[in-house]
């Protein structure tokens, strides 16, 4: 079934390559054609990086992995590939967990945290679309944050588990529930979801994993009828000849190959309950029996049980040590002549490679202590020397590239010049504090808010980066009080939220995010004219010469672009990043120049990126309701005297049980009032 029909990449656009961009696509095609294994694109924010791999991948015509540091770059990156090749099979592919707090154990206070999540429907199904797109499509682009390298499932079970049915076909009803159930779909007999399926009488109905769409069968002796319905208005929408179904979770495995693991589960655990013993660890020895065989019991009569993934070796048929399978080895599954592109590589290696280190911390802990087989650590991320071998050709793409990427690549690509010859942004510095060493006696606080109401006046955007989440929460709050409308944006916020106020600031909902910084890598916002960098002189991190460099460029689409550094000491790290600055100002100015260009700020349609995807979303903080919520909660505390950890304990608790009790409304008031308790913590 893989590829039962060879698809092209067709690039569509309305604009042709320019500036650097035709020099810098044909040195990256000759590089692959060539043999290539690692290649660096050095593009300057606004320089089109992302057309510039479109035009390669149109050239050399491979399934494509690009991986980014972030699900809102990633969701990003997909919307725009998605309007060069609005033909093709681009998806995306993010953890779908909204919130995970993974399985732990505390040994020094003996405390074990269980593991919980909670689980967004809407980005499972998309991954179920991508990893459907990767076997039967060779025009695939897959857009995908580092959940690429967690294990996944193995791809030849997911397929061996598809069924297909065709116009009359022979249809054995009681086969094929069981095969549905195999494939971890449910049966039901009321509404359908995605991954349930009923019958009735002569009509057959099931939602598949990766679409909210019904697919009904009208079964007589033969099958005599397959529609596509709307779940909504039940009207059909077209009637097809035949029907893929891929199973409805990426692990699966036949009923041969759970008896087998079940069998090596259980020598396993006896193997390890015999070290126990001998050790003399009673505590362990009770809680890892107690435990494995209550999972195994669970799997046995449910078909899962909250953990299941450790136990995804056995099933994989995978062995000790044996690296786990992940979403390369469905491109390596389907074509072995693929691409990889690492966005923002100086932030995206880094991370890709603490994955493993982190994950193994924390399983030490959960195996010595006996709530888990060491199979848990099999259940991991990629290593990093694992990764270097999966991802074959690679073009890493960064403003900034790291030593890792200079040191491993054959040719560094450099692109420099924007098409709409649009210079890197003017560099301004300024005191921190006030009074004489200031030329106009304001704090940066007081600069910012004047710089900012200026941006309003020409109906500009501004971006303004802090040090910290709470002085970001703070700052807003203050802006807000000015009757500027203003969103911050931090790790906090999830991610379909943060999506949504990047599309507000771009579409004039609002004037201002304040953030940390999480605004340097890759948000595509020419709107965006001023970018204010507090306190820059504060060395780390945050305030680095890569750092700045990529803050920098957040002004760099706009024609009226400016960068303010509030600081009052001059740091190396200012220093370089403004030499390097004024080093591609003075090359764009020249090619400008030498070809009569006058710069003008990128236009870019500003589209609803949930809905591209089919998600939608309601934003949570608004300014009147978390302004009446913090009134209540000041008066709920001036009748409490009990420390705020306690309060904030209890509220957890009550939160929960009215999650439980479906009282959805007051779990959502509970939630804010302890983000404002937080706060005061």
């Amino acid at each position: 079934m893989l590829y039962s029909i060879i698809m092209k990449f067709k690039l569509k656009s309305t604009y042709q390559p320019a500036g650097s961009q035709p020099q810098a696509i044909e040195e990256l095609v000759c590089g692959i054609n060539n043999g290539l294994d690692r290649q660096t694109l050095l593009g300057v924010t606004g320089s089109g990086k992302t057309f510039t791999i479109a035009n390669v991948i149109a050239q050399i015509q491979k399934p494509t992995l690009v991986i980014a540091h972030n699900k809102t770059l990633a969701a990003q990156l997909c919307n725009e590939f998605r309007e060069f090749f609005p033909d093709s099979a681009v998806e995306y592919f993010v953890s779908y967990y909204d919130y995970y707090q993974p399985e732990s154990y505390l040994p020094s206070s003996d405390t074990y945290i269980e593991k919980e999540a909670q689980i967004n429907q809407e980005i499972d199904r998309l991954r179920h679309a991508a990893t459907q797109a990767i076997l039967t499509r060779s025009d695939t682009i897959i857009v995908s944050s580092v959940s690429a390298i967690y294990n996944l499932g193995s791809p030849q079970e997911y397929l061996n588990q598809v069924l297909h049915f065709s116009l009359g076909d022979k249809l054995d009803r009681r086969g094929v529930m069981e095969k549905l159930i195999t494939m971890q779909f449910e049966r039901t007999n009321s509404d359908l979801t995605r991954g349930h399926f009923r019958m009735r009488g002569q009509v057959f109905e099931i939602i598949p994993a990766q679409e909210e769409k019904i697919y009904r069968l009208e079964v007589g002796q033969n099958i005599s009828l397959i529609e596509i319905v709307d779940p909504l208005t039940r009207k059909v929408i077209r009637e097809v000849k035949d029907i893929w179904l891929f199973p409805a979770k990426h692990y699966v495995a036949t009923a041969e190959e759970t008896k087998k693991a079940f069998t090596q589960i259980y020598q396993d655990l006896e193997e390890r309950l015999a070290y126990f013993k001998e050790q003399g660890k009673v505590l362990e020895y009770e809680r890892l029996k107690r435990k494995t065989r209550y999972d195994l019991e669970m799997i046995k009569n449910i078909g899962y049980c909250n953990g299941i993934e450790n136990y995804s070796r056995y099933f994989d048929g995978r062995q000790v040590g044996e690296a786990p399978f992940t979403l390369f080895d469905y491109f390596v599954h389907a074509s072995k002549d693929f691409l990889t592109v690492i966005d923002e590589s100086h932030v995206t290696v880094p991370q890709i490679r603490g994955m493993f280190n982190g994950d193994k911390a924390r399983k030490d802990n959960l195996i010595e202590h006996g709530f888990r087989l060491p199979s848990a650590y099999d259940n991991r991320p990629l290593k990093f020397n694992e990764f270097e071998k999966k991802i074959k050709q690679t073009i890493f793409v960064s403003a900034t590239p790291a030593d890792y990427e200079k040191e491993h690549s054959q040719q560094v690509v450099e692109q420099i010049i924007r098409p709409t010859g649009l210079v890197d942004p003017e560099v301004i510095i300024k005191p921190i504090m006030g009074g004489k060493t200031s030329t106009n006696g304001r704090t940066q606080i007081e600069d910012v808010i004047v710089n900012i109401e200026k941006r309003i006046k020409i109906n500009e955007r501004t971006l303004v980066t802090t040090l910290t989440k709470k002085m970001a929460e703070d700052l807003s709050d203050y802006l807000k009080d000015r009757k500027i409308k203003v969103e911050y944006l931090h790790s906090d916020i999830k991610t379909l939220e943060r999506i949504q106020i990047i599309n507000d600031l771009r579409s004039g909902k609002i004037d201002v995010i304040v953030g940390v910084n999480l605004l340097r890598e890759g948000l595509d916002m020419p709107e965006v004219s001023l970018v204010a960098i507090l306190d820059a002189d504060k060395e780390g991190f945050l305030r680095s010469e890569t750092s700045l460099i990529q803050t920098i460029g957040r002004a760099a689409r706009n024609i009226n672009g400016q960068v303010i550094l509030y600081a009052d000491v001059i740091t190396n790290s200012i220093k370089k990043a403004i030499r390097e600055t004024n080093r591609r100002r003075k090359v764009q100015l020249a090619y400008n120049l030498k070809h009569g260009i006058t710069p003008k700020t990128i236009e870019k349609n500003i589209r609803n990126i949930l809905e591209e995807f089919g998600i939608s979303v309601k934003k949570g903080r608004q300014a009147g309701k978390t302004k009446r919520n913090k009134q209540l909660l000041q008066l709920d505390l001036a009748g409490d005297s009990r420390p705020i950890a306690e309060i904030i304990k209890e509220k957890e608790q009550l939160m929960r049980e009215a999650v439980h009790d479906l009282q959805f409304e007051l779990a959502a008031i509970l939630r804010d009032e302890l983000h404002e308790l937080k706060k005061l913590k």
